[in-house]
C-alpha cells in the first residue's frame, strides 16, 4: 500500500471529491481500480475565510508492481510513501502449561489497564490489584461528591478503575516518539472496546465519560476472558522484599477481600497514578529510587464555548464537522517562568479532582459531543525541584500545602475559590460572578486567588492572560472565569527504572510504569508505557521459566 500525505480539502468537500483529488494527485486515470482509507484527518483552520480538511491516505493499487511503480515516479516526494507496517506482535507467549508465579499489576488506570491486557493476551494471567471500585460503583462515588461535598479518599476522581482519565475529555493523543506503532494498538484495542471507530482517523480524538466508562468495563471483561483476575478495593500496603528485589505485596488493612493477604510474584508493575501519595512514600520507606520532578500548577478558566468557536472557525463556527474548537497556547514570562494551556476541554466542565479530606483540586471534563456551554483549560505555570527543594516527596507537600489553601478560601465545604479575570489582573477580590457561569460542583465562592498560588505564579499568570488575548480575542474578557487550584498536571516525582529492563534501578522485579512513576502524561502515553513494561515482564517471566526448565 502507499501512504500519501498532506491532501487538503476544502470543508465542504464530498467523499468522491476526496478520491478525485488523490487521483490527480498520484496522477491517475478516472478509471483505474484502487481502494482507500482515512489514516488520518485534521482540520487547518489557519485561515478562516478557507478552512480546509487535511487528510493521510492508505491507498491500494492493482497489485505490487503498480505500487512499486509508483513509488518509483514520486521518488523524493516526502508524501508519497510505502504505508508503514503498524501491525502489533507479541513479543512472547506463556510456555504451554506454564505454572509459575503470576504477574501483579497495581492499577487499572490507562497504563494498568493495557499492561494487564497485553500481559493476558500474551497468556500471561495477570493478577490485577485496584485500591479503588468498579468503573460504576465509582462514578456514583464521584457524582455524589460532585453533588454533595462528601468525599471518598479510596473512590474519587483520581483512584478507582479507569484512572484519572475516565473523567477527562478522554483525550487520545500524545507527542510521544512512536516508532512501533503502539499507539494505533491503544486506538485498535479501544475501537474493538466500543470506543467510537473514528478515533482511529481523526487527528485529535477523544471519547468523552460516559463512552469511557462502557470502553473499561469491555477491557476488564476481557482481560478475565483471558484468565486475568481483577481484585477491586485491594490497596497495596507494601512491597514483600527478598535481599532487596521484589518477591509480591502484601495488601493493607481496611480494604476489600483479602485484608492483610500476602500474595507471591517475581514481577509487579507500578501503575499507581500520580495522585496515590501514601504508596509513594512507603515505597519510599522501603529503599525504591524515588527523585522529585519537574510539574505545573495553576488555575482553571472557563470561557463561552461561542467565543472559542468563533476566534477558530468565524463564520463557519458550529460546522459539525468542525465541532467544538479548542486552542493550544504557550508565553515566556519576564520571571523566567512558563505559562500554557492545559487539558483544554472544548464544551465541558470544571471537576472536583480531590482525593484527600480538606483539599480543592481542579481538573477538566468533557462528554463525548463536547455540547456543554462553556470551555475550559487549565493555565498552568511550570515548577521545578529548585521550587521544593526539600527532598523527593517535597512535590507532593508542595501540592497539598496549596490544595489546603484552596479549600480554606473557597469556605472549607468543598467549593473552589473563584474569581473573574477583570478582578484578577486588578489586582482585587472578586465579590460576584458575571457572565459566565461555572460548572464547578459542589460549587464557587468568589474570593482572591492570589492566596490559592505562590506570588510568582500569579504574577506569571497575570502576564500571560493579556497575551493570550492577543491570540485568541475575548481570553482576557472581564466576565471569565478562574477557578483554583489546578496542581494534579503530572506526576511530581520519577521512580528510576532502568531504560532495557524497565525495572527499578533500586528493586528488581518492580516495574514502575505511567504517569504516576513519571513516564507518561496523558492517557495515551501512559496506555502505550504499559504495553512496553508488559512486554519488559513477560520477556523476563519467558526467560525465567526457560532457565528453569533448562536447570530442571
Amino acid at each position: 500500500m502507499l501512504r500519501l500525505t498532506d491532501l487538503a480539502l476544502p470543508l465542504d468537500s464530498s467523499g468522491a471529491d476526496l478520491e478525485a483529488a488523490l487521483r490527480r494527485r498520484l496522477e491517475l486515470t478516472p478509471v483505474e481500480p484502487l481502494t482507500f482509507t482515512t489514516f488520518k484527518r485534521s482540520v487547518d483552520a489557519r485561515h478562516r475565510i478557507a478552512i480546509r480538511l487535511v487528510y493521510t491516505l492508505d491507498i491500494a493499487l492493482a497489485g505490487i508492481a503498480r505500487e512499486e511503480e509508483l513509488l518509483r515516479r514520486f521518488a523524493g516526494d516526502r508524501h508519497v510513501l510505502p504505508t508503514p507496517d503498524s501491525t502489533y506482535r507479541f513479543v512472547a507467549q506463556a510456555p504451554p502449561g506454564a505454572t509459575g508465579l503470576r504477574p501483579v499489576v497495581i492499577g487499572t488506570g490507562p497504563c494498568g489497564l493495557f499492561a494487564a491486557l497485553t500481559l493476558a493476551q500474551m497468556g500471561l494471567r495477570p493478577i490485577v490489584l485496584e485500591r479503588g471500585k468498579r468503573v460504576r460503583e465509582r462514578t456514583v462515588d464521584t457524582f455524589g461528591f460532585w453533588r454533595k461535598g462528601v468525599l471518598d479518599p479510596e473512590s474519587n476522581v483520581q483512584f478507582g478503575e479507569g484512572g484519572a482519565g475516565t473523567f477527562s475529555d478522554g483525550k487520545l493523543y500524545s507527542q510521544v516518539r512512536d516508532p512501533r506503532h503502539l499507539g494505533r494498538k491503544v486506538l485498535t484495542e479501544l475501537v474493538a472496546a466500543g470506543a467510537p471507530e473514528e478515533i482511529l482517523w481523526i487527528h485529535r480524538p477523544h471519547i468523552g465519560t460516559f463512552k469511557l466508562v462502557k470502553v473499561v468495563e469491555h477491557l476488564r471483561a476481557t482481560i478475565e476472558g483471558l484468565g486475568g483476575e481483577i481484585r477491586f478495593q485491594a490497596r497495596v500496603d507494601r512491597l514483600l522484599l527478598e535481599d532487596g528485589r521484589v518477591r509480591g505485596v502484601k495488601l493493607g488493612d481496611g480494604t476489600g477481600a483479602g485484608v492483610g493477604e500476602e500474595i507471591c510474584a517475581d514481577q509487579v508493575v507500578l501503575a499507581v497514578g500520580h495522585s496515590a501519595r501514601d504508596t509513594f512514600r512507603t515505597l519510599l520507606d522501603q529503599g525504591v529510587t524515588i527523585e522529585p520532578k519537574p510539574f505545573s500548577i495553576g488555575l482553571r478558566i472557563e470561557h463561552p464555548q461561542s467565543l472559542i468557536d468563533g476566534c477558530r472557525f468565524g463564520a463557519q463556527a458550529g460546522n459539525p464537522v468542525l465541532g467544538a474548537a479548542d486552542y493550544k497556547l504557550v508565553h515566556h514570562c519576564t520571571n523566567g517562568r512558563t505559562v500554557y494551556s492545559f487539558c483544554m476541554c472544548p464544551g465541558g466542565t470544571v471537576v472536583a479532582a480531590a482525593s484527600e479530606p480538606g483539599q480543592v483540586v481542579t481538573n477538566g471534563m468533557s462528554q463525548y459531543d463536547r455540547n456543554e456551554r462553556n470551555a475550559n483549560a487549565g493555565i498552568v505555570v511550570g515548577i521545578t525541584p529548585a521550587d521544593y527543594p526539600q527532598g523527593p516527596l517535597a512535590g507532593i507537600e508542595f501540592q497539598r500545602f496549596w490544595e489546603k489553601r484552596a479549600f480554606e478560601a473557597g469556605g472549607e465545604n468543598y467549593d473552589a475559590p473563584a474569581q473573574r479575570v477583570g478582578d484578577f489582573l486588578a489586582g482585587r477580590p472578586s465579590t460576584a460572578l458575571g457572565s459566565v457561569l461555572p460548572s464547578y460542583t459542589p460549587g464557587v465562592t468568589p474570593t482572591d486567588l492570589s492566596t490559592c498560588l505562590p506570588d510568582w505564579a500569579i504574577a506569571a499568570i497575570r502576564e500571560a492572560i493579556p497575551v493570550f488575548d492577543k491570540k485568541i480575542p475575548g481570553f482576557a474578557m472581564a466576565d471569565a472565569l478562574l477557578t483554583g487550584v489546578e496542581t494534579r498536571t503530572s506526576s511530581p516525582i520519577s521512580i528510576r527504572r532502568d531504560d532495557v529492563s524497565l525495572q527499578s534501578v533500586s528493586t528488581p522485579g518492580l516495574y514502575p510504569a505511567g504517569e504516576g512513576a513519571g513516564y507518561a502524561g496523558g492517557i495515551l502515553s501512559a496506555a502505550i508505557d504499559g504495553i512496553q513494561v508488559a512486554e519488559a515482564v513477560a520477556l523476563d517471566l519467558v526467560a525465567r521459566a526457560s532457565g528453569a526448565a533448562v536447570d530442571g
